[in-house]
């Protein structure tokens, strides 16, 4: 039988065979997972910076870029550098010192009691109640009205001539107030709207927190003798103290952009300008009033900007407070 004798190298797979073509998509495969691990995070955050591009970070640079020039709202294509002189404008005009004023007493006027009424409402709705879910809507229907129907709503009950409330009043012996000229009956009617709007949505953002607390600390509370009061006390308020830290927060940003309120406290009359006297006209109101009721940008723009420093101030201030409780607590 004859032999064949194999020829030396012909075990050996060629440059071009089957061994190169199977490397070759592994090695591709490589690559592409590599890009795909290195990439794929920056793509998936990457509509949320384009959306606050857009409609964030662009807003705010180009109303910074208006607050140091001169333009009309007749003449948008026009403008003249003016530098801080914007600034300087709305920073010596006594009316912005008072929408300051009114912004931050009304801002008091309905956080404290806003905030604290919701933290009781949900301390009763932890408990086991029958039909949870229906109160827990209830509470938050106010929250689903729109600022226009409840404003319209309030102003009708807040009238100074056949108002509810002065009817109500006035089998107590009250005479009619005139909740809209007055300086502090305006600011506690519109801290009723919001207290109104506001409360149930603070209500279940404790109660959630409530929830997610061990159920543990209260039975070694309970144990030890501890009442519910001091429970309360001693358990959910410190469990839930970054969840209030975070509705003061919201509710403080809330109160400094707060116009739909103030504007049609009265119907809309004397709305736009805060009042006869400004007694209630908030800082909103007041960027409202120079932008679209006098057409100054320029100065409107300043304000803008004044409100987001004001702002930042007073997150500041919260995060010192914080620190300052957490730090006692410890």
């Amino acid at each position: 039988m004859a032999t064949t004798t194999p020829t030396r190298g012909a075990d050996k797979p060629s440059a071009g065979g089957p061994g190169a073509a199977s490397k070759a998509p592994s090695a591709w495969r490589t690559r592409l997972w590599r890009f795909d691990d290195k990439a794929s995070p920056y793509a998936y955050i990457a509509p949320f910076f384009l959306i606050f591009g857009a409609f964030g970070l662009y807003p705010l640079l180009y109303t910074g870029w208006i607050a140091l020039h001169r333009v009309e709202m007749t003449s948008l294509d026009q403008s003249e550098w003016v530098g801080f002189e914007n600034f300087s404008t709305i920073l010596q005009d006594s009316e912005f010192w008072t929408a300051v004023s009114n912004t931050f007493i009304i801002g008091v006027l309905s956080t404290v009691p806003q905030l604290l009424v919701a933290l009781g409402l949900a301390h009763l709705l932890n408990y086991k109640l029958r039909a949870s879910t229906f109160w827990r809507t209830v509470i938050l229907t106010p929250y689903a009205t729109s600022v226009a129907t409840a404003a319209l709503v309030f102003a009708l009950v807040f009238r100074a001539d056949g108002g509810l409330l002065n009817w109500v009043l006035s089998f107590v012996g009250v005479d009619n107030i005139n909740w809209g000229n007055g300086e502090w009956s305006s600011k506690i009617a519109i801290s009723v709207i919001v207290i109104w709007r506001w409360t149930g949505y603070n209500a279940l953002i404790y109660l959630a927190a409530m929830q997610a607390v061990p159920s543990d600390l209260y039975e070694a509370a309970s144990i030890d003798g501890a009442s519910r009061w001091q429970q309360f006390r001693k358990v959910t308020i410190p469990s839930l103290r970054p969840t209030i830290l975070f509705t003061i927060v919201i509710s403080t940003i809330g109160s400094m952009q707060l116009f739909g309120e103030p504007l049609l406290l009265q119907g809309g009359t004397l709305g736009a300008v805060g009042g006869s006297e400004h007694q209630y006209e908030t800082l909103s109101i007041y960027l409202y009033n120079y932008g679209w009721k006098l057409q100054h940008l320029g100065p409107a723009a300043a304000v803008a900007w004044a409100m987001l420093v004001l702002l930042l101030l007073i997150a500041l201030i919260n995060w010192i407070v914080s620190r300052f409780v957490r730090k006692s607590a410890a």
